[in-house]
């Protein structure tokens, strides 16, 4: 693939608005179709796609494995840690109104903390489930 100059150029100008439409469909989910799992899918696709024309050496000092396997706790631990906050500030488990100045704001602002959660989770199980399948042959 180290010839493919043409991939490369079309890779390296696609991969910032793979990114971009990633952060659309994920700020853009509380209000129409998209959240968290859509923009991890596509953000983790983002990776494959950059591993795919670059090799996966690449990929993996972009995102090295290790912060992968960081991602997915994280994620759950975002999620979960706006339930206990909630929880915390003396209501239900994630009933998200005591997070803002009032209930329709602090309903917004949790509902973005948990996709955001969600985000992190599913872009790190996608991608560290890619490098184990494509490092397997190694």
């Amino acid at each position: 693939m180290k010839l493919d100059v043409v991939f490369r150029i079309a890779a390296k100008i696609f991969i910032p608005f793979m990114l971009v439409f990633a952060m659309y469909v994920q700020f853009h989910g509380e209000t129409g179709p998209g959240g968290g799992f859509q923009a991890g899918v596509v953000a983790a696709a983002m990776v494959f796609f950059y591993a795919i024309i670059f090799g996966l050496d690449a990929a993996q000092q972009i995102v090295p494995p290790r912060v992968v396997e960081l991602m997915v706790p994280a994620g759950v631990g975002i999620f979960a840690g706006v339930g206990v906050v909630s929880l915390l500030l003396g209501e239900n488990y994630l009933n998200y109104s005591p997070l803002g100045p009032d209930s329709p704001h602090g309903q917004e602002y949790g509902i973005i903390l948990v996709e955001i959660g969600v985000l992190v989770t599913v872009t790190g199980t996608l991608v560290a489930i890619f490098y184990s399948f494509v490092g397997r042959g190694r």
